[in-house]
C-alpha cells in the first residue's frame, strides 16, 4: 500500500511526475508542483484524453480557447485529446498534488 501524500521531496526544483499504474488502455500519474508552471508559449497537446483532479493545493490552467480554470483541492477537469492547455501557475507556498488519468 502507498499514500499519495507521502515521499514528496522537501525541495522541488522541477515538477515531480510519478506513474502509479500503466496499461495499454489507461495511465495514472501523480504530479506534484510547487510554484511550477508551463514554459512560456508551451502548450500541452496530448494524444490521449486526460482527466485530472487537484487533491491538495491549487493551480490555474489556461485553455487555448482563452478559458482559465482555477482548480482547488477537490476540483477536477476532463480534457479531451488535443485540447491544447498550459499550467499558468501552481501555489508557491504548498505542494499542489494532482492525480492525472490518461485514457
Amino acid at each position: 500500500m502507498k499514500n499519495l501524500f507521502e515521499n514528496i521531496p522537501g525541495l522541488l526544483d522541477s515538477e515531480l511526475f510519478e506513474t502509479l499504474l500503466s496499461t495499454p488502455a489507461i495511465r495514472i500519474e501523480r504530479i506534484v508542483s510547487k510554484g511550477h508552471h508551463s514554459p512560456e508559449a508551451y502548450w500541452y497537446d496530448q494524444e490521449e484524453n486526460e482527466w485530472v483532479i487537484v487533491l491538495k493545493g491549487s493551480a490555474q490552467l489556461l485553455l487555448e480557447d482563452g478559458r482559465r480554470e482555477t482548480l482547488n483541492a477537490g476540483d477536477y477537469i476532463n480534457l479531451p485529446a488535443h485540447t491544447r492547455h498550459r499550467v499558468e501557475w501552481t501555489d508557491p507556498d504548498v505542494e499542489t498534488v494532482w492525480l492525472a488519468i490518461w485514457y
